[in-house]
């Protein structure tokens, strides 16, 4: 990339404006990976928009049916269900998700022994498959905690979470969580590693207890790592699927179906073109949660 400078007169004063030249190389370099994302997913989506309009099962004719797909999915109680489960996990999950990694991130920053050795313990979640985790968990829920119970007279832990219509989702929100958590830590223990030790000292100088250090300093320093946490998480648990599924598959009966998963079965089943309909639907909300972390991120030099 080549800067030119250009010294513009106006009057009696001179203004210097420089302007910026991009190489060909540049454009050259960009133009696999832009053809590559257009025909992997800009293409597809594309398609698939085209596609909601119509009646089709994902092979075969099909025939132009207008907003019929977008009309039924409002009155659907099937998909109406899936989304309020999908954003009713997700809120859950980011509370719980950002409240633990912030508590342990301020733990793994403070002064104590062996924080590097607990720091790579934490973070090993991350990097497990999500439905080899699910699974295990599922093992544990189902067999280890109704034996436990079972031996030591405790009524709630005889049956299985996975197995109460009403409970299965505190579940997913724990083996969620358990995942997530390391993601989030780290992103809390950097910003609580730019805030400067100074501000620590003068608040001990003038009286301040550590509560009082973290509720009045810590807190509000790394506002904008918290913003970011939970627009992030919320955005990714929108999308859960693998750990539902090696949980409870959406069960009992469809009670932890998230949306995700009634788009997929859809297209499993038959309803290609109805759940492309609900696809696109999930994408404008998407898209709308974006522009709302836009919005709050902008202006933010938190990172």
């Amino acid at each position: 990339m080549s800067t030119t400078t250009t010294i513009v007169t106006r009057g009696d004063r001179t203004a210097r404006r420089s302007s910026r030249r991009v190489e060909p190389i540049y454009y050259l370099f960009l133009l696999p990976t832009l053809l590559l994302f257009t025909l992997a997913i800009t293409l597809p989506g594309v398609i698939g928009i085209f596609f909601s309009f119509t009646d089709s099962i994902g092979i075969g004719d099909w025939s132009f049916n207008g907003l019929t797909n977008y009309i039924a999915i409002f009155s659907d109680p099937a998909v109406l269900q899936s989304y309020l489960f999908t954003f009713g996990f997700s809120i859950a999950t980011v509370i719980v998700v950002n409240v633990v990694a912030f508590l342990l991130a301020v733990g793994l920053t403070s002064r104590i022994r062996f924080k590097t050795g607990l720091r790579t313990i934490f973070v090993i979640p991350m990097v497990i498959s999500g439905i080899i985790i699910a699974y295990v968990f599922n093992f544990l829920f189902s067999n280890s905690l109704p034996a436990a119970g079972a031996a030591t007279g405790i009524p709630w832990l005889e049956t299985s979470l996975l197995a109460n219509p009403d409970l299965a989702w505190i579940a997913i929100v724990i083996v969620t969580a358990w995942q997530a958590v390391p993601g989030t830590l780290l992103i809390y223990i950097a910003g609580l590693l730019s805030v400067p030790g100074e501000v620590y000292e003068a608040a001990s100088i003038d009286g301040a207890n550590k509560s009082q250090q973290l509720l009045r300093i810590t807190v509000p320093l790394v506002a904008g790592y918290v913003v970011i946490n939970i627009i992030l998480g919320f955005k990714g648990f929108l999308n859960a699927y693998d750990i539902i599924i090696g949980l409870t598959n959406g069960g009992p009966g469809t009670s932890t179906r998230s949306v995700a998963m009634t788009i997929i079965a859809g297209f499993n089943g038959g309803d290609y073109a109805y759940q492309m309909a609900n696809a696109t639907i999930f994408f404008i909300v998407a898209i709308l949660i974006s522009l709302l972390q836009l919005s709050m991120t902008r202006g933010r030099n938190a990172l």
